[in-house]
């Protein structure tokens, strides 16, 4: 199953610029592992050494929040990930 997933500007020096692409998985957490398989510099920027995503991290599902329970939340074919990181500075 096909599953679109937008890149943070952020991170995108992990995907070699790529804006948005394509992985397979039944669930967020099942997607973002394929991903980080793909582009393993992305596992240290979205998950703690638990496999938890860091709480700066963000998934939207369709545009629409997928917490809570992100990693568990079921996918189809065709849904879009969206890889949110919030910024804070002063």
């Amino acid at each position: 199953m096909s599953i679109k997933i937008h890149i943070h500007v952020t991170h995108r020096c992990h995907t070699n610029g790529q804006k948005t692409l394509e992985v397979d998985g039944n669930t967020v957490g099942e997607a973002l592992k394929n991903f980080v398989a793909l582009y393993p510099g992305m596992g240290k920027e979205l998950f703690d050494k638990k496999g938890k995503l860091l709480h700066y991290i963000e998934i939207y599902l369709n545009k629409v929040s997928a917490y809570p329970g992100e990693l568990e939340k079921p996918l189809k074919d065709g849904d879009e990930l969206q890889i949110i990181t919030f910024l804070a500075g002063g």
